[in-house]
């Protein structure tokens, strides 16, 4: 590993940039609430279906990273080039698709997760204000991993505070005149303004220069590479993603309080697992170089030390949390029953983050070995029983409420979690990354 940076380096300007992603999602759900609680229950509910969509670009935004790192690991500057140059095309058709069904189907999809009658009209809104911001997530998102498969962490994060501090500053200047489709105005802007300084630093860093083409061909043998990881990769994110929106159907069945209580409290939740993100993404990054190195036991060794810093991360953030909780949520709402659901919440949460940190940081090991399947076959079973079933089943059928639904996230993701560390730590990966390996080698004295 002489030469390449270590964990830490590389991990603090992702865990910034995370940060500083659903920072704009936080401050836009307060400014939300401040128009009213049923504007921040709209806002939340719109945005977790625009997360929904979001998982299209997983089909080539989970193997993107893993493809890169190999190549340049093994030293294939030309291959690694072509992958990039294949998924900017393969981003203009997803993106394209993501912002019709966003435009098309925001009733339908608003429909299937349940939401309020007096909800979906603002909610619907949004979605559909969205669409734009969807194919330029789609450029950004892509082109952003291959920056940071390129070591390039602090060029991104730099990308990210611009995109970042343009979309807070319209969002200020347009909700209180425009409500929520001046949340979507902000976003088209500082989404438009990230792709053009994208643009310039693949010229400028990384000497990759696009040519009209490259914006809209399917090549495909580079895609057949990054195919080969992001769609497993993408199957198990889409799996989540169903459970969780079925779990949020469960959620909306309790009325627009709970909505608004999931809404404010799940904002508190992403800052939370973005430390646990930015480890995992961190470890994807650097076993995928290992892997094209032939530094197998290099990356198991990070894999254990990482896992254990993770953990102890998890549990002191989510317990920050919890401990400030009363003052947290009050800069949402006045209501005293959110307030006080909310906080039982966030001690929940306490329990629940570990867990999640086993698949953050494990599953993206997995996948950088090319290990991508064994994570969608183990989970699946565990997101459609504990996290979509258990949600109804305890939150509704038993009438647990809110407190049923995250008894049923911690289940799932300790489930998922300890699964996944038993294929890691009995070496199931193995024949994955060696496979990965001499696929390089060959292509190298080809």
């Amino acid at each position: 590993m002489s030469g390449r940076p270590r964990l830490f380096p590389l991990t603090w300007p992702l865990l910034l940039e995370l940060l500083l992603g659903i920072g704009i999602g936080v401050i836009g759900t307060a400014l939300a609430a401040r128009l009213s609680d049923l504007s921040g229950a709209a806002f939340g509910i719109a945005n977790q279906v625009f997360a929904a969509l979001f998982v299209l670009f997983r089909v080539i935004g989970a193997g993107v990273s893993v493809a890169v790192t190999q190549a340049l690991g093994a030293g294939r500057r030309d291959q690694a080039d072509a992958v990039a140059r294949a998924v900017v095309g393969a981003s203009t058709w997803l993106g394209v698709g993501g912002a019709c069904v966003a435009l098309l189907a925001a009733g339908p999809l608003l429909g299937l997760v349940n939401t309020p009658a007096e909800v979906e009209p603002l909610a619907r809104g949004l979605l559909q204000a969205l669409a734009p911001a969807l194919l330029l997530d789609a450029w950004n998102a892509n082109m952003s991993s291959v920056m940071r498969a390129h070591l390039r962490s602090r060029e991104a994060l730099g990308v990210v505070i611009v995109i970042q501090i343009v979309t807070l500053a319209v969002a200020l200047l347009a909700m209180p005149g425009m409500g929520l489709p001046g949340y979507a105005l902000a976003c088209a802007c500082g989404r438009g303004i990230g792709l053009a300084l994208h643009i310039t630093l693949w010229r400028a860093r990384l000497k990759l220069r696009l040519r009209s083409a490259d914006w809209w061909r399917l090549v495909r043998a580079p895609l057949a590479t990054v195919l080969h990881i992001g769609v497993p990769g993408a199957a198990e994110n889409i799996a989540w993603r169903l459970a969780f929106m079925t779990s949020l159907a469960a959620v909306a069945q309790l009325g627009a309080l709970a909505l608004a209580t999931h809404a404010y409290t799940m904002q508190f939740l992403h800052v939370i697992l973005m430390f646990g993100l930015a480890v995992g993404f961190a470890v994807e990054i650097l076993v995928g170089h290992m892997i094209g190195a032939g530094e197998l036991h290099a990356a198991h060794k990070l894999v254990r030390k990482s896992l254990a810093l993770g953990l102890v991360v998890a549990f002191l953030v989510a317990g920050s949390f919890a401990l400030a909780g009363p003052w947290l949520l009050a800069q949402f709402t006045a209501d005293a029953e959110i307030i006080r659901l909310g906080c039982t919440l966030l001690w929940w949460t306490v329990l629940l983050e570990p867990g999640r940190t086993f698949n953050l940081v494990v599953i993206n090991a997995l996948r950088a070995t090319g290990d991508a399947r064994y994570p969608v076959i183990a989970g699946a079973a565990s997101m459609a029983v504990l996290l979509a079933g258990g949600s109804w089943f305890l939150g509704v059928h038993l009438g647990m409420g809110l407190v049923g639904v995250w008894i049923a996230y911690a289940a799932d993701e300790w489930i998922r979690g300890l699964l996944m560390w038993r294929r890691w730590a009995t070496l199931g990966w193995l024949p994955h990354a060696r496979a990965a390996h001499r696929r390089l080698r060959r292509a190298q004295v080809g």
